[in-house]
């Protein structure tokens, strides 16, 4: 083998893509001294998503004072990208690791998202790509509605900034004051997910878990977020209830087309079209991609499998490492994937695994690699 593309996501929580290709690429070259390796570190709209857009078509990353999640104050950032276009993660600043141990998505916002597509808005960006994935939140974007002028109503008239605890308490939403450049601007939400809002697939039943949700709370969530749809397509005239990709990020995907106008799209699509990783395939011969863990959310549009249906299409084989392996998960398999590695090698639980997940990852693909090598001399793979 002469060529290798590597276009990893990241392994959320613990390494970078950036951290991910480096380690995958030492380990080629100790093996494969000879062999061209090309690093592609993707992100689908999570973690990395700025960094992904600034490798790719070059630009500046700009920090800003934003809310985290917990409405903490926080230097967050966005990408400036050549020709005017922004990149705006909101994971930078509503991201599941920036909350620890204190995971609570019923106390959560995405304030700070509101206030990340202020700032690209004052510094002149019409054309703001939003990344939705990897966030700590459920709250359907209300926060970042009420940091670009959104007010929601309780039911004794007080004005208040609703969070996955609190949606059911909304009995008014007024946009009149929403930013008015918002009109004007062009934004595109990249979704990794096309998880509806509610429902046994919705936000909360599939991703509150993660983010700290216990049964009793998954539902008070789901119910907070039909709640928040009702009063959407009353007052702003915008029906989110059944959207594909409305439950991205908390609901934050539904927010983002009811307050922003976005457009919603697959996050690795979008990423894969500006990498130009087609072109990178005509002469690859191994593909390895990976993510935190493969489950059957990867079968919906996330990285790996965004990226084998490519590699599939051009007849590149596709290796998987990822840090865990779901149940019910050979339909990738059907998807171009050709192997899957897992980079758990101790049985520990994950506060322990992901202290030692760099050199897991180290280990894993040097064993690949040794298999890779078996029937003749390095210089002759």
């Amino acid at each position: 083998m002469k060529k290798f593309v590597l276009i990893p996501d990241s392994f959320k929580g613990t390494l970078s893509s950036q951290q991910v290709c480096r380690a995958m690429e030492a380990a080629i070259h100790r093996h494969l001294p000879g062999a061209v390796v090309r690093s592609i570190p993707v992100a689908d709209g999570g973690e990395g998503t700025c960094e992904a857009f600034l490798a790719a078509l070059g630009g500046e990353k700009r920090t800003c004072r934003a809310t985290g999640p917990l409405g903490e104050p926080m230097e967050a950032f966005y990408a400036a990208l050549p020709g005017g276009q922004a990149v705006v993660e909101m994971a930078s600043c509503a991201g599941l690791p920036l909350v620890g141990e204190n995971k609570d998505p019923e106390k959560t916002t995405t304030y700070g998202v509101g206030e990340l597509l202020k700032a690209a808005l004052d510094a002149g960006h019409r054309r703001i790509v939003l990344g939705l994935g990897g966030s700590a939140t459920n709250d359907g974007g209300t926060g970042m509605a009420c940091a670009l002028g959104a007010v929601f109503y309780t039911a004794a008239g007080e004005v208040f900034v609703p969070t996955g605890g609190t949606l059911g308490e909304i009995a008014r939403v007024n946009t009149a004051g929403l930013d008015p450049r918002l009109k004007e601007a062009e934004i595109l939400a990249m979704c990794d997910v096309d998880n509806p809002l509610c429902g046994p697939q919705g936000a909360s039943a599939v991703f509150g878990p993660q983010k700290g949700a216990d049964a009793a709370m998954v539902q008070r969530l789901d119910a907070g977020l039909a709640h928040y749809a009702r009063c959407l397509a009353r007052d702003v005239g915008v029906d989110v209830l059944s959207l594909p990709g409305g439950g991205a990020a908390g609901g934050l995907g539904a927010g983002a087309v009811a307050f922003l106008g976005a457009r919603l799209t697959s996050g690795i699509s979008a990423v894969l079209d500006t990498v130009g990783f087609d072109e990178e395939l005509r002469d690859a011969d191994l593909v390895f991609t990976g993510e935190g863990k493969l489950d059957s959310q990867s079968l919906r549009g996330k990285v790996v499998c965004g990226v084998a249906r490519r590699a599939q299409r051009a007849g590149v084989p596709v290796v998987a490492v990822v840090g865990d392996v779901g149940e019910n998960v050979d339909a990738v398999y059907t998807q171009g994937v050709t192997a899957v590695f897992s980079t758990n090698r101790v049985a520990v639980p994950y506060s322990q695994a992901r202290l030692r997940a760099g050199r897991d990852l180290t280990e894993t693909m040097d064993n690949i690699l040794r298999l890779l090598c078996l029937g003749g001399p390095k210089e002759d793979l």
